[in-house]
């Protein structure tokens, strides 16, 4: 991990460094992801189950696909009993945060005859995608599904990798917690590819949410147009903020937390105390040889940084700028530094908050805009399975008063059949004019 000041000649090309690792995408994945969207939108169930078994070595068929009730139910015995229980208290948080999301249909209407008014409908079918790759993640499939339960999702889908033919039991335990209708034993650009387009075993869905690789992440951005999806999941990212005034191997801990993720996982502390920097990148290299795998050591060597700012201000303008999926504000009065930070997916605050308790157990959602783009888009909610339409009815006193200036609007615009459609009613008011 290195250390770097903000006044070193080469600080703005390594931030550009670490920034850019976000955007590349190779050619031959995306051509790989291509060919699998085209043939499994063609030949279905046949195309699925051949990509399943290249890349899975699993042999589907119609009937084994997915995963019947019973094998749902079995897994409750497969797992821990205090393991269903830190299961279902995750749930119970995840539902109590999102309950506080829910979105309301209103109307109001003026003394002229107008009444408009917006009403909220819940996306019919939502397909959900739980990685089971590096790892398996039963809180991913509690955090999209929950949200999706509370906003009256018709019907929710899952789909996971299953090795040796078998879904991971935490995840089936999960999907049962969380109100999961069917759950799909398939995984990568094929089954992003049987969501979208639908094949004779799979339904299609309205809207794909969940984090996957880079082929996941690729097919859903291709599939986008067809089916609605929640945002393009990048590495792991986190920034940290401190003033110096804690622990090294806290803030190391931290940044492991994230770096064991993935290889281009970005891991960030900023801070103006450069006695801290050095003694975190210290810590992390001896934190990092105590880790199993060796994801987090290259994670930190490609994409870790300890930057030395000139101050806190200056520490806050970089992590705006970075837009990081998690900011942990370390500093002695982080609530001072809240009102400032304008560019994030989940900040955590003080000493005693760590990106982790967000990922399991606190209540608000861990799938977050990756890659900057905390910029313009948010968390993964309630308001992601919803829709909103709008309502419009004009009386007639209302027709004969806004009637003629929207017509002078339409001939402003050139659209002629646009201003004829009202004047054909204005005549029939009697409206002078018209």
């Amino acid at each position: 991990m290195r250390v770097i000041s903000t006044q070193e000649r080469s600080f703005a090309e390594e931030l550009a460094r670490i920034i850019n690792r976000r955007n590349r995408v190779p050619k031959d994945v995306e051509d790989v992801v291509a060919g699998i969207l085209d043939d499994v939108e063609t030949r279905g169930d046949t195309a699925l189950f051949e990509y399943t078994e290249m890349f899975d070595g699993m042999l589907l068929t119609p009937r084994t696909v997915e995963v019947s009730p019973n094998e749902i139910e079995a897994a409750f015995g497969e797992i821990d009993p205090g393991d269903v229980e830190i299961l279902k208290l995750s749930a119970e948080r995840i539902k109590d945060f999102h309950e506080r999301q829910r979105a309301e249909s209103w109307f109001y209407a003026d003394d002229e005859g107008i009444e408009l008014g917006q009403i909220i409908r819940p996306i019919s079918r939502v397909g959900i995608y739980a990685p089971g790759g590096r790892a398996t993640y039963p809180s991913t499939v509690l955090m999209a599904a929950v949200p999706a339960g509370i906003a009256g999702v018709g019907e929710i889908i899952l789909v996971s990798p299953a090795k040796g033919g078998q879904i991971n039991p935490l995840i089936l335990v999960a999907a049962r917690l969380a109100g999961v209708n069917r759950v799909f034993r398939m995984g990568g650009a094929q089954a992003i590819a049987a969501l979208a387009c639908g094949t004779q075993s799979i339904p299609r869905v309205d809207k794909i949410v969940g984090p996957g690789n880079i082929y996941v992440a690729t097919a859903k951005r291709m599939v986008y147009g067809k089916v609605g999806i929640d945002m393009i999941a990048g590495p792991s990212e986190i920034v940290i903020i401190t003033d110096g005034m804690v622990r090294p191997d806290v803030v190391a801990a931290d940044l492991l937390s994230q770096a064991e993720h993935d290889p281009m996982a970005g891991v960030i502390l900023l801070t103006p105390d450069r006695e801290c920097a050095v003694r975190v990148a210290a810590e992390t290299r001896r934190q990092v040889r105590d880790l199993k795998s060796p994801v987090a050591a290259e994670a930190l060597k490609n994409y870790g940084a300890a930057i030395v700012t000139t101050d806190i201000d200056e520490a806050i303008d970089i992590a705006n700028h970075l837009a990081p999926e998690h900011l942990e504000l370390i500093v002695e009065d982080p609530k001072a530094l809240l009102g400032r930070i304008t560019n994030a997916g989940a900040v955590f605050l003080g000493p005693h908050t760590p990106e982790a308790l967000g990922d399991y157990i606190a209540g608000p959602n861990h799938i977050l805009p990756t890659g900057g783009t905390a910029r313009f888009s948010s968390p993964l909610g309630v308001y992601d399975f919803i829709k909103r339409m709008s309502v419009l009815s004009f009386s007639e006193k209302a027709l004969k008063s806004y009637g003629p200036k929207a017509v002078r609007f339409a001939e402003i615009e050139g659209l002629e059949a646009h201003g004829r459609s009202i004047t054909v009613r204005l005549r029939k008011t009697g409206t002078k004019n018209a």
